[in-house]
């Protein structure tokens, strides 16, 4: 089984083919993106790149341009003054599906 670490605005995330991972959103109007793999991991033969692999090819296809991830949840509270701040958002996501890795 094939394996690949690649970068995604900054963020490494371990792959394989046929994966679905969620990044940070990505420009909405492609439909697939092709990334460099910087660690190559093909059964028992490992090879590192200085810094990508040369010759090495992520190809992934987008599935869902504008998904959403989970609420995070922040509070400030100050004991005995009645200060209570809850503040919350949730990211944006592009959800990519992994098709080969050459």
């Amino acid at each position: 089984m094939k394996k690949a670490v690649i970068t995604v605005a900054g963020l490494q995330y371990v792959v394989a083919e046929g994966d679905t991972i969620n990044v940070n959103r990505l420009d909405a109007d492609k439909k697939s993106y092709t990334f460099e793999a910087m660690l190559l991991i093909d059964d028992k033969k490992t090879t590192v790149g200085t810094p990508v692999v040369a010759g090495s090819r992520v190809v992934t296809e987008v599935t869902d341009a504008e998904a959403r991830g989970e609420k995070v949840t922040a509070i400030r509270f100050k004991a005995k003054k009645r200060v209570t701040k809850v503040r919350g958002h949730k990211q944006s996501l592009t959800t990519l599906k992994i098709k080969s890795i050459a």
